[in-house]
């Protein structure tokens, strides 16, 4: 009898999984490097549109807020880009950024409840009153309104996308889920530091609240719902900002 080999059917070969995250710390390294040449391009893209349009109103928020929103629209375009050119893979659907197995609603609810913990903790901490420089855009009608649809759309979207969709994958595969999700959260933290004054007390209410975020996505396996409850977290404070800020824009 000659030794040929017995193919084996398909069905019964076992699958190769393929490793998760499919990127790594070299992709991580040219994403932030991008983020600089962005960054800058989109200001200086920002500035001369203001430029070309006098009529429009000269205040801080309208200047800084479509510069940002530009800036993070050209850092994740060089990460679609990144990860269609080396891994011939999807954005959306690398990053997490799918609807969870279960209903959203919940993840809007755990907004409030996150914020209010955080809140508890920043009176046991007694976190002093820091002046923000946030607050100099919210002299005005016009730029609240930018401040507050920035705040709950884009910004939680792009961080989460950034640190939840990108950055904690490959840090959990380092280190596991739960030092991953804090390694995370730190960084977060750190990147809302100027806005503080560098309060460490702010800084460790941020990185509490980078865990909670972290914790759903790694609970849900869904980018969207870490999204959903930084932006109800964001809401939240907002509106307890403008609730009790009593030098608020007078003209409504």
């Amino acid at each position: 009898m000659s030794d040929v080999p017995i193919p084996i059917p398909p069905e019964l070969v076992e699958p190769q999984l393929e490793q998760e995250p499919f990127w790594n710390y070299k992709d991580l390294l040219l994403f932030l490097l991008a983020g600089i040449p962005c960054l800058a391009l989109s200001a200086v893209l920002a500035g001369g549109v203001m430029m070309l349009m006098p009529g429009v109103p000269q205040r801080k928020a309208v200047a800084l807020l479509p510069a940002q929103f530009l800036g993070y629209a050209l850092w994740f375009v060089c990460l679609y880009i990144l990860l269609k050119t080396r891994y011939n893979r999807p954005f959306w659907k690398s990053l997490a950024f799918v609807a969870p197995g279960e209903g959203l609603g919940r993840f809007v609810l755990y907004g409030p409840m996150v914020a209010m913990i955080i809140a508890g903790l920043a009176a046991a901490l007694h976190t002093p009153q820091v002046e923000m420089p946030i607050r100099e855009l919210l002299r005005d009608r016009t730029s609240l309104v930018l401040v507050g649809i920035f705040a709950i759309t884009l910004g939680p979207i792009a961080e989460e996308l950034a640190f939840r969709g990108f950055l904690m994958p490959l840090l959990v595969r380092s280190t596991g889920p739960v030092l991953g999700a804090l390694l995370t959260a730190l960084p977060f933290a750190v990147l809302h530091g100027p806005q503080y004054a560098w309060s460490w007390q702010h800084i460790m209410l941020l990185t509490f609240a980078g865990c909670a975020f972290g914790w759903i996505r790694l609970r849900t396996g869904s980018t969207v719902s870490a999204s959903i409850t930084h932006a109800a977290y964001n809401l939240t404070f907002f509106v307890a900002y403008l609730l009790q800020e009593k030098d608020l824009p007078s003209k409504w």
